[in-house]
């Protein structure tokens, strides 16, 4: 089993990092956010996790273990294949993943193209309470504040700014950081003053 790679970056494309290894070129897929963390670099370490069917042999790798947890998770769940579980990860960071199926926030898994509203209660209910044993430090920015967010605009504006073409996990950034500094805002103001934002 092969539990990292650490070598020379001889080739990137944001879906795979091709790793030199002593004369040898591992072909391993990646997510966005490796992609983004190894990028300009020449020597790296991935973390990899190998996928061994009768039709193919893959390697998968992660620029964080949290990373490769949360991948190895993911592909856990019935349903949930390992190609899903790229599109995942790189839809949106550890953190805030961890974040959302922590707080059961199905309506960001479903903006996830591929997820449907099965998959994304599937994904809450089986690793809610797995989430927690690995660590990952879910982005809290806004407990602890006296103005509770209005869940009702922020689903709405974070629906509209998809709607538009921004990512989802930026987009839910935004708006958050709005509601928490103008909880009163109308989702209209909300959705102007996220797109000056984003």
């Amino acid at each position: 089993m092969i539990e990292y790679l650490k070598g020379t970056l001889a080739d990137l494309t944001p879906a795979l990092a091709v790793v030199e290894c002593h004369g040898v070129g591992y072909g391993v897929n990646i997510t966005l956010n490796t992609f983004s963390a190894i990028q300009g670099k020449q020597e790296v370490k991935l973390w990899i996790t190998e996928s061994i069917r009768e039709d193919a042999y893959q390697l998968w790798g992660f620029g964080t273990k949290a990373e490769r947890e949360l991948f190895l998770l993911l592909t856990s769940v019935s349903g949930i294949g390992a190609a899903t579980s790229r599109v995942i990860l790189s839809s949106m960071t550890v953190s805030e993943l961890a974040g959302i199926i922590s707080e059961g926030n199905d309506k960001m898994l479903k903006s996830v193209k591929g997820i449907g509203p099965k998959a994304a209660q599937r994904i809450i209910v089986e690793l809610r309470d797995k989430i927690g044993s690995l660590g990952i430090d879910p982005p809290t920015p806004f407990k602890g504040s006296n103005n509770p967010i209005n869940k009702e605009v922020l689903d709405e504006a974070v629906a509209a700014l998809s709607m538009l073409g921004f990512s989802p996990a930026p987009a839910h950034k935004a708006v958050q950081k709005i509601l928490t500094d103008e909880p009163e805002a109308p989702v209209e103001r909300v959705i102007k003053l996220a797109l000056k934002m984003l």
